[in-house]
């Protein structure tokens, strides 16, 4: 009995030929080309970085290399998940949607490294459509509106602001000195378009607070990379 486990752990069944190896690297690289083109559809061009998609497509072509090194034995499939332990991924993850996109990647380079092609082409194309329509999909943007001054000009700021917002800007920061004052209000992309409809804001802002600045910043949590 321990001669016949040894056996099957130590066993290669199923050896792949030589064809069988250049076809799954060219399903792998006609799929990974599918997933870059996804990537770069679902990406506006501020959070789009080419290096980490073209990283994508050699992602599945590892991934499929590992599976057809791996084939069935068992042994060899316990050293390589321990080999792989040691490796440390220092790259930060700046948007959420990349996780899919590397998971997306792992799952095709296994599909093609055991020539399961249909699965990892039906896979694909339910997972493109899926993520360009939630491509499609933006972050309701926040804005930051900075005023600065001296103390005895904006003074009132907070009473013009809830004038102008209606108690959608919400005070985050506020800086004072001996005769300087900076107020930062956070509010939101769809409330600052309707109100950019009917004031010029920053034209306004001057006129009632009489700031030396006001400054609006967008920040987007997105933009990182």
């Amino acid at each position: 009995m321990k001669e016949q486990l040894i056996d099957y752990l130590v066993s290669t069944t199923g050896a792949l030929t030589i064809e069988d190896i250049i076809l799954n690297f060219l399903v792998a690289a006609v799929i990974g080309g599918v997933i870059f083109l996804s990537y770069r559809l679902s990406h506006s061009n501020a959070v789009y970085s080419v290096r980490f998609n073209a990283s994508l497509v050699m992602l599945t072509l590892v991934t499929s290399l590992v599976m057809c090194v791996i084939g069935n034995n068992v042994a060899l499939s316990l050293g390589m998940v321990g080999a792989l332990s040691i490796v440390r991924f220092r790259t930060p993850i700046k948007d959420s949607r990349d996780t899919a996109y590397i998971f997306w990647c792992i799952a095709v380079g296994i599909c093609c490294g055991v020539s399961e092609y249909l699965i990892a082409a039906v896979g694909t194309g339910v997972i493109f459509l899926v993520m360009l329509i939630f491509g499609l999909i933006r972050n309701n943007d926040r804005y930051l509106i900075i005023i600065r001054g001296s103390d005895n000009a904006i003074g009132e700021t907070g009473q013009v602001m809830d004038e102008l917002f209606k108690k959608d800007a919400k005070l985050r920061v506020r800086n004072t000195s001996s005769n300087f004052e900076e107020y930062i209000y956070e509010v939101s992309e769809r409330v600052l378009n309707r109100k950019k409809s009917d004031y010029d804001i920053v034209e306004f802002l001057h006129d009632r607070v009489k700031a030396e600045s006001v400054n609006i910043v967008c920040q987007n949590d997105e933009i990182g990379r």
